[in-house]
């Protein structure tokens, strides 16, 4: 008995350690058949904006939904907003800070979420914002002692641990930078709204919601990059209440796991007028049937689960994916999309983030928008701007100023 266990104990450690290799090597990507964004589910090609917007489109959303990011329920969770404090003389009155509680209750039951926002003091003006949440909490994007510790990080917080500290991912933010550029700056901790820790979905917004059943196998049940997607949407239901922001100048940028999640909601929420992906990978921007760095084997084994049960079945079998992430990509237009790569991040495969933004200008062209015009990837620090965007920049897997300084550009040339 012992010796059979033993082998079983094996097998799963060969099997875990086999699930995680990753191809780094491009000569080793397969030949793959990309689908046609503007081929319909009835072979049908799309010709026109309306043909797109009444049947491709929907088809897509469809397709997203039941086979990678789950269906959002249609119901509306209630919402309340209290304010917590608020500074009108931050950044020595450059801008005021506020920070909101947000209290969602269904169910007799409540949970709770706080957004920290900076306005720049513009009398009179209204400005648009990034919308974007963080890692480790409020506290941790800035080092003001005046900022509060977001409600779920009492679940996932490692007691004693520096990368939990005020301030450990300032060099994430430059709020000030922001501000000075003209932008307000929205966040708030991801924990909140769905604790990105095993065992935690009961504290997660998805079970306010009548439908919850937890540990269902339902293939198309919305898990953690669903209910981040839809808590960014109510972060920008809140902020349609406030009278200094341009709410038609709402901008959404995720790093890593919440550049997927950031996709996913600009594809969902026409709101998001610029959609910005940062090192987002599998499930992101990259294209998952070139079976680089990080494939669906390995991001559909997260735990707790970030995509729908029905993703699992093209583990190690992404030629039988029947779409590709231009086409998510190709769901925010005509809004703009914003694609970033770090140079050392293979994990993330940047030569695939920029083939997703590169096919998914077939749509964008529809609308008359200029697109990314050539497959070959620019060169490191020199960014594309057209209707699409894209930067490759020098390091690794994080968020530097120079990305953000690119996203301004970026929001500059669209906005002003």
């Amino acid at each position: 008995m012992k010796k059979y266990l033993t082998v079983i104990f094996l097998f799963a450690v060969s099997c875990s350690f086999a699930q995680r290799e990753a191809n780094y090597d491009e000569s080793k990507v397969p030949h793959y058949d990309l689908p046609d964004v503007l081929l319909s589910g009835s072979g049908r090609k799309i010709e026109t904006r309306e043909q797109w917007e009444k049947q491709r489109r929907p088809e897509l959303l469809e397709l997203f939904a039941t086979r990678m990011y789950g269906k959002t329920p249609d119901e509306k969770i209630p919402v309340r907003y209290e304010l917590l404090a608020e500074n009108p003389d931050a950044f020595d009155g450059k801008a005021t800070c506020k920070q909101v509680k947000f209290i969602f209750s269904n169910r007799g039951k409540e949970i709770e979420a706080i957004l920290l926002l900076y306005i720049p003091n513009r009398p009179g003006k209204k400005v648009p914002v990034f919308v974007s949440y963080n890692y480790k909490g409020n506290h941790s994007t800035i080092a003001d002692t005046a900022i509060l510790y977001s409600p779920a990080l009492h679940l996932v917080r490692e007691p004693g641990h520096p990368d939990w500290e005020r301030g450990s991912q300032a060099s994430r933010w430059c709020h000030e930078k922001m501000i000075d550029r003209g932008y307000a700056v929205a966040t708030m901790c991801y924990h909140d709204i769905f604790p990105d820790k095993e065992g935690l979905e009961d504290h997660s917004i998805v079970s306010l919601f009548s439908g919850y059943a937890p540990g269902s196998d339902a293939p198309d049940r919305w898990q953690a990059i669903g209910a981040w997607a839809w808590g960014s949407g109510r972060i920008a239901d809140y902020l349609e209440t406030e009278e200094r922001i341009d709410r038609t100048e709402i901008i959404l940028m995720g790093h890593s796991r919440l550049g997927k999640a950031a996709l996913w909601a600009g594809a969902c929420d026409t709101r998001f007028r610029i959609v910005i992906s940062n090192d987002s990978g599998s499930g992101g921007a990259a294209l998952s049937k070139r079976r680089f760095g990080e494939r669906i084997a390995n991001v559909s084994s997260i735990k707790p689960a970030w995509f729908c049960p029905a993703f699992n079945r093209y583990r190690d079998n992404e030629a039988a994916l029947p779409f590709d992430q231009h086409q998510l990509i190709a769901l925010i237009a005509p809004r703009n999309v914003y694609v970033a790569s770090a140079e050392e991040d293979l994990w993330a495969d940047p030569k695939g983030e920029f083939l997703g933004a590169y096919h998914a200008g077939p749509v964008y062209k529809l609308y008359g928008l200029s697109v990314i015009e050539s497959d070959r990837m620019p060169g490191i620090h020199q960014p594309v701007m057209t209707g699409i965007g894209y930067h490759i920049r020098a390091g690794k897997h994080d968020v530097t100023d120079y990305d953000w300084e690119r996203f301004m550009d970026f929001a500059d040339m669209h906005f002003k």
